[in-house]
């Protein structure tokens, strides 16, 4: 009789419960038979607060470093002006100290004098600032492109462009009077010059090559101007406006010392005659900031003119 040993009966395996998937009712259902969406790719991390703030560090730091390095020299004289005449290096009676002209000057903006004196000069300046600008400009386009035109007035604009304006002030008194139109006129004269001898130079440097350019493209003499000429005599025609911007303040003033009863120039005449010395300092420092800001308003429109330029 043979035994034979049992074989262990093992359980048969069961299939592992299948996983609810929980789709996102948002997306939109994939068609059966459709390759699996890839992976996004993690996109780059934004930087936390502290690390922009750190970035932006630097740029700010700059932008501090290059005011105080334009505004550094201003600074020192206005620094020097307060000390010197504390220290005694000066005589306070005739140089106060910049802090006692800073009060005068806040004294004369409280009580309205400063305001209606900058408000006439401003009137009588800027007046006389276009209108030199709107004969100067094409007067110099006309010289400078044409040769004969240039011949003709050439002897006339040497003559009159050595002549200065405050030596022709008494002609201007007694030919137009002592009132506005005298100053307006005065401002006029000298500021036409700068322009017009800027713009005739412009012209006349006008870069060759375009010119020839231009006329082999059949271009009109308008056309001509206005896509070769004008764009290319931004630079030259804006220096001179500048120089004509600040020569029309100060041929101002010296106009306002004469005969007129307001105005910047009247007020710091006056303030000399009634030994109201901070007054007159404080006048000073008004026009000086005021040929400042017109000096950095014509910088931004030349700019703006000349964004087709590249830069070297």
């Amino acid at each position: 009789m043979s035994t034979e040993t049992p074989v262990p009966v093992l359980p048969a395996p069961t299939a592992e419960p299948a996983r609810a998937v929980v789709r996102d009712p948002a997306r939109p259902a994939r068609p059966a038979g459709a390759r699996p969406e890839p992976a996004a790719a993690p996109g780059p991390a934004k930087p936390a607060a502290p690390a922009r703030r750190a970035a932006w560090a630097p740029a700010v730091l700059r932008r501090l470093r290059a005011g105080l390095l334009r505004s550094a020299a201003v600074l020192a004289l206005l620094a020097l002006w307060e000390a010197a005449p504390r220290l005694g290096l000066v005589d306070a009676t005739f140089l106060p100290p910049f802090s006692e002209v800073a009060r005068a000057w806040w004294g004369l903006l409280a009580d309205g004098q400063l305001g209606e004196h900058t408000r006439a000069s401003l009137t009588r300046s800027f007046g006389g600032f276009a209108i030199a600008v709107l004969i100067a400009v094409p007067l110099g386009l006309l010289i400078g492109w044409y040769r004969p035109v240039a011949v003709f007035l050439g002897p006339l604009l040497e003559l009159f462009r050595n002549t200065a304006a405050l030596a022709l002030l008494p002609v201007f008194v007694l030919l137009l009077g002592i009132g506005e139109t005298s100053k307006v006129s005065i401002v006029v004269y000298a500021c036409v010059w700068p322009v017009l001898l800027n713009t005739i130079s412009a012209v006349g440097n006008a870069d060759p090559t375009l010119v020839r350019l231009a006329r082999s493209m059949d271009l009109s003499t308008p056309r001509l101007f206005q896509k070769v000429i004008l764009p290319a005599s931004v630079p030259a025609v804006f220096t001179g406006i500048r120089l004509a911007g600040a020569v029309s303040i100060l041929v101002l003033v010296a106009a306002e010392m004469i005969g007129a009863k307001a105005g910047l120039g009247y007020l710091i005449n006056a303030s000399q005659f009634n030994f109201a010395i901070p007054q007159m300092y404080a006048g000073i420092v008004t026009i000086s900031a005021i040929g400042v800001a017109f000096n950095q308003l014509l910088v931004a429109v030349e700019r703006r003119l000349s964004l087709w330029r590249v830069p070297a």
